[in-house]
C-alpha cells in the first residue's frame, strides 16, 4: 500500500518548520513581554475532564482514545446489540485527546492551586485535536497558542488582551487584522428581553454562525431549536448592526433597558472600548460585533475573535473570552479567568498568502569537511569536535568518495546547502579551506579556522 497520513493532518518540511518557529517565537516573546509564564499539560485527558465543557457540538468533535487491552470484553452483550455508540463509548474509552488548552488549564489550576500565585498569568503553546471536517484553514491536528489570566475580574485584563493581539500581529507584519469583541452578558440580555432565556445556548450557537450561513440560515436554525418567530423578529436589528463602536453601544443600551445583566455587559464593553481608543492600536482595529458568540458554553463575559486582513478568505485566526465558572466545574469556586488564543496554522496560511515571510535560513553547518580520503576521517572528526566545542556548527560528509563523480556530489552537497566554509584536506594539523562565498582557498591551522569563522 502507498503510505499516507490521516485527513486533517500534515507533514512539515524544514522550510515550513522554520517559518512556523518564527511565528511561535514572535508570539512567545510577546507573551513573556506581557508577563505570562509557560506551562504544559498532557496531550490527552480523562474524558470526564473534557466532556460537557464545549456544548453538544464540541463534544461530538472530541477524539476518544480506546482503552488498552481487550476493551470489548467487559461490555455487556445487550449493550453491543443495541448499537448505541454513546453508551458503548463510555465503557471502552476513558481518555480523550484535548480539544483545546483552556479546559486542561482550568483543571491544572484546580489541581495545583496551592502552588500558584494568583493572579496567575500563563501561556501555553501545544497541539490540540478536533474530529472536524477538514477544509482550508481547518485541520484535525493543529497548534494553539494561549495566554490566560486567572484570579482577577479586572477589565484591564480585557484591554491588555486587545493590546497583546495588536502587538503580535504588528510584529508579524500582519496589518489590517480586525479584533472583534462582544460580551456574553449582552447576549444573555438580548435573550432575556426577547423572552428566550431558556434557549440561550441554542440562540448563541445559531447567532455565531451568521457569517457562515447568513441571516436566513440562522433564522432557520433558531426556529428548528424552538425559538419563536416573534422572538426572532425582535432581534432582527442585530443582523444589520452598523455604525461606530460608540453608536453600537448606544443602540445596545437602548435595546437592553429591560435587562440588568445586558446593561452590565454594555458597561463592561464600554470600559474596554473607551480605554483601547485612548491607548490606540498599532495595526489592528477593534470592532464591536453583537453577533459574536463563539459557541463555547464556558464564556461568561468578554468574547474575542480576530479576523484576517480584508481580502484574505480565512476563518478566525484568534479568539477567546472571559470564563467566571470554569474552575468551579472542577471544585474551585469564585476564580474568574480570561484568555485568548492564536491560531498558528491559520496565521501561517494568511502570512503565506500575503507573502509576509522573509527568506528563512534553515539550520546548516558553518563548516563542512569533505570526505575524499579514508585515512583523514579520524583527524577530521577530531577537528569537528573542537569546532563544536566552540559553538561552530560543523559536519563531515559521511561517505568516502571513491570516484570523481562522488567528489562532485560532495561539492554539490556543499553548494545546495549554501555552506560557507569547506575543508578538503586535514594533514599534520594543517587544513585546506575554501571560502564558498569568495572562492578563495587558504591553508591554515584549526585555531586560525576558528578565528576566521567566528
Amino acid at each position: 500500500m502507498k503510505p499516507g497520513i490521516p485527513k486533517g493532518t500534515r507533514d512539515f518540511s524544514s522550510t515550513e518548520v522554520a517559518k512556523r518557529n518564527y511565528i511561535f517565537n514572535t508570539i512567545k516573546q510577546s507573551f513573556e513581554n506581557f508577563g505570562f509564564q509557560p506551562i504544559e499539560t498532557p496531550s490527552f485527558e480523562n474524558s470526564s475532564t473534557l466532556m460537557g465543557k464545549y456544548g453538544e457540538e464540541g463534544d461530538r468533535l472530541i477524539f476518544k482514545i480506546l482503552n488498552s487491552g481487550d476493551y470489548l470484553k467487559k461490555v455487556d452483550e445487550n449493550l453491543l446489540a443495541d448499537k448505541d455508540s454513546q453508551k458503548v463509548t463510555s465503557k471502552i474509552s476513558e481518555k480523550a485527546l484535548r480539544y483545546d488548552l483552556t479546559v486542561p488549564f482550568a483543571r491544572y489550576v484546580v489541581q495545583h492551586q496551592n502552588e500558584i500565585t494568583f493572579p496567575f498569568k500563563r501561556y501555553q503553546i501545544q497541539p490540540v485535536w478536533r474530529a472536524d471536517r477538514p477544509q482550508k484553514g481547518r485541520f484535525r491536528e493543529f497548534y494553539q497558542c494561549d495566554a490566560d489570566v486567572v484570579g482577577s475580574t479586572s477589565l484591564w485584563q480585557e484591554v491588555e488582551f486587545v493590546q497583546l493581539y495588536d502587538t503580535v500581529f504588528s510584529k508579524l507584519g500582519l496589518k489590517g487584522t480586525t479584533i472583534k469583541i462582544n460580551n456574553r452578558k449582552i447576549l444573555s440580555g438580548i435573550a432575556e428581553v426577547i423572552g428566550a432565556s431558556d434557549k440561550l445556548i441554542d440562540f448563541t450557537v445559531a447567532l455565531d454562525k451568521l457569517d457562515k450561513i447568513g441571516k436566513d440560515g440562522v433564522v432557520k436554525e433558531m426556529l428548528e431549536k424552538g425559538i419563536s418567530a416573534e422572538a426572532i423578529e425582535k432581534v432582527d436589528p442585530l443582523f444589520n448592526f452598523s455604525g461606530s463602536n460608540q453608536d453600537k453601544l448606544a443602540s445596545l443600551e437602548a435595546m437592553l433597558q429591560g435587562s440588568e445583566e445586558g446593561l452590565q455587559g454594555v458597561a463592561d464593553l464600554r470600559t474596554v472600548v473607551d480605554n483601547v481608543e485612548i491607548l490606540g492600536l498599532d495595526s489592528a482595529s477593534l470592532e464591536l460585533d453583537v453577533t459574536l458568540a463563539r459557541g463555547l458554553n464556558y464564556y461568561t463575559g468578554a468574547i474575542y475573535e480576530v479576523a484576517a486582513p480584508e481580502g484574505v478568505k480565512m476563518g478566525s485566526i484568534g479568539g477567546g473570552g472571559r470564563y467566571d465558572d470554569l474552575t468551579g466545574i472542577f471544585g474551585l469556586k469564585d476564580v474568574s479567568g480570561v484568555g485568548i488564543s492564536f491560531g498558528l496554522d491559520r496565521i501561517y496560511l494568511v502570512m503565506e498568502e500575503l507573502g509576509l515571510f522573509e527568506a528563512v535560513e534553515l539550520p546548516k553547518p558553518k563548516v563542512l569537511f569533505l570526505n575524499f580520503e579514508e585515512n583523514e576521517s579520524l583527524d577530521k572528526i577530531k577537528a569537528i569536535k573542537t569546532l563544536r566545542q566552540n559553538n561552530i556548527k560543523s559536519e563531515m560528509y559521511p561517505d568516502v568518495a571513491s570516484s570523481n563523480n562522488q567528489q562532485k556530489k560532495q561539492w554539490k552537497y556543499a553548494t545546495n546547502r549554501e555552506i560557507e566554509f569547506v575543508v578538503t584536506t586535514v594533514e599534520n594539523g594543517t587544513l585546506v579551506v575554501k571560502n564558498m562565498s569568495t572562492g578563495e582557498q587558504t591553508t591554515c591551522s584549526l585555531d586560525e579556522l576558528i578565528n576566521k569563522v567566528q
